[in-house]
């Protein structure tokens, strides 16, 4: 039986990260593909991340003719989990196509999770809800075997009829470890590669070690995974990392996990794993102030190669912190970035501006905090409510006109807040240019001839890009 994976994220479709031309493979959606290959069917991906158009996908329908096309989003990918409405109207777009073609539709995703009416609707067979891989085996099996009987599979949503149905949840898997790697081989690597060479001057590939958050922060969706936290084996991820390194040269890793390292010793044990193999790498990770002042968690990061931690500092406000349930406090934020650049690893930090009772106070508090912390990179965003949160609920009877954004720059506001949507574009574009001064006056400062001579070419093209360095 032939399976053909797709996603339903289209760089061309979302302006700024197209611009910006640093594109990760759809790892969920490789690690899905392996799942079933490990598993006796025959399967091939239709990856849109450079692609126009949805229709594209028709000349693959006829050259594979696959019996099932399952569109299988990147949860790993925090662009997939914003559910954008450009990428919802292409999913819809693949599921008329496949079903002129004589398809059966499976589709696996954020969006699809929380509005699995939607895609039913638009002629979706089976929805998986949450963690889709063994609830994808089950229900491909069973359409092999000609005998599909939905409602004995934990995790699925499709019609009987003229009523939709929800089978019971599938708990979350424990094991990571029991699933295969990736299948890098089903993807273009070398499109990715020219990519971010052209945008970077190096190669950066994804990889995940955990599944899940337990923190609780109250506007974060997880509509995949939910609160449970399980992380791969140490000796796992280096088998990948090995293979990866010897098939496809990578220069740089980003590991996507929500949180890197929680579970305590992983790190540690990593590193030394790493040092005893001979491998040297770089890479960035996400983690929180907390996470960062347990025992030598710094410490073992930087023996293991991090270059970059990006944390969700969010605001300088602890009033607005302690509102969005973040668990961190403003000192912790400010010492864990004093670790960071004490090992000399980048500090990149996630703001949030126009949370429900911030004012102008809380504002200045952030930009008071970038100030003083001077952090390498930063991400701007405005509060952007999704389904299953409690920030939802305070606000979801204002998303009447619009509930998701287009794309990853849309930044609307949705929802009643302090300030009009006009003030929060304009605060946008004020922090980046807010932030921009401050850290060319600091790498404008800490130049000099011997340094720059040391610097590697994608280091001097970001000072270039940033008009800090003439050419």
């Amino acid at each position: 039986m032939r399976v053909l994976f797709s996603h339903s994220y289209y760089l061309r479709f979302d302006e700024k990260q197209w611009n910006a031309m640093q594109p990760y493979a759809p790892l969920g959606t490789l690690v899905a593909a392996a799942w079933l290959r490990q598993h006796g069917f025959d399967v091939m991906l239709h990856d849109v991340m450079f692609r126009h158009s949805p229709n594209e996908i028709v000349s693959t329908l006829e050259s594979y003719q696959p019996d099932i096309l399952v569109i299988y989003d990147d949860g790993f990918n925090y662009l997939t989990k914003m559910c954008l409405t450009n990428m919802r109207e292409a999913a819809f777009e693949m599921i008329r196509l496949a079903k002129q073609a004589g398809c059966v539709v499976l589709v696996s995703s954020s969006d699809s999770t929380d509005h699995y009416d939607g895609y039913l609707m638009q002629g979706a067979d089976f929805i998986l809800l949450g963690e889709a891989e063994q609830t994808l085996l089950e229900l491909c099996n069973q359409i092999r075997n000609q005998k599909v009987l939905a409602d004995t599979i934990s995790g699925l949503a499709y019609c009987a009829g003229s009523q939709i149905c929800r089978t019971t949840p599938r708990p979350v898997m424990r094991d990571l470890d029991a699933l295969p790697f990736a299948a890098w081989d089903l993807v273009d690597l070398d499109a990715y590669r020219q990519a971010w060479m052209r945008s970077k001057g190096y190669f950066s590939i994804n990889m995940n070690t955990t599944r899940g958050c337990p923190f609780k922060c109250n506007w974060c969706a997880k509509p995949i995974y939910g609160n449970r936290y399980h992380a791969r084996s140490p000796e796992h991820v280096l088998q990948e990392l090995n293979m990866l390194h010897h098939h496809y040269a990578f220069d740089h890793i980003w590991f996507c996990d929500d949180i890197f390292g929680l579970k305590p010793g992983w790190v540690a044990h990593f590193a030394t794993l790493l040092k005893s193999s001979g491998m040297k790498i770089r890479f960035k990770i996400q983690s929180r102030a907390d996470l960062l002042l347990n025992d030598e968690q710094v410490d073992a990061l930087a023996e293991a190669g991090c270059e970059t931690v990006w944390m969700g500092a969010e605001s300088g406000s602890q009033k607005i912190l302690d509102a969005m349930n973040k668990g961190i406090t403003i000192a912790q934020i400010e010492e864990a970035v004093a670790q960071l650049k004490r090992r000399k690893i980048r500090t990149a930090l996630f703001l949030q501006f126009g949370y429900l009772g911030e004012t102008k106070d809380d504002i200045r508090l952030t930009l008071n905090l970038l100030r003083n912390l001077k952090p390498e990179e930063i991400g701007v965003s405005i509060s952007y409510p999704l389904p299953g949160t409690g920030f939802y609920e305070k606000v979801k009877e204002d998303l009447q006109r619009k509930a998701n954004w287009s794309d990853s720059d849309d930044l609307a506001m949705m929802f009643k807040g302090t300030y009009g949507p006009e003030f929060y574009k304009k605060l946008h574009r004020y922090v980046h240019t807010f932030y921009r001064r401050i850290r060319n006056r600091q790498q404008a400062a800490q130049l000099n001839l011997k340094s720059i001579l040391k610097m590697p070419l994608y280091a001097l093209r970001d000072l270039q890009q940033q008009k800090i360095l003439r050419s």
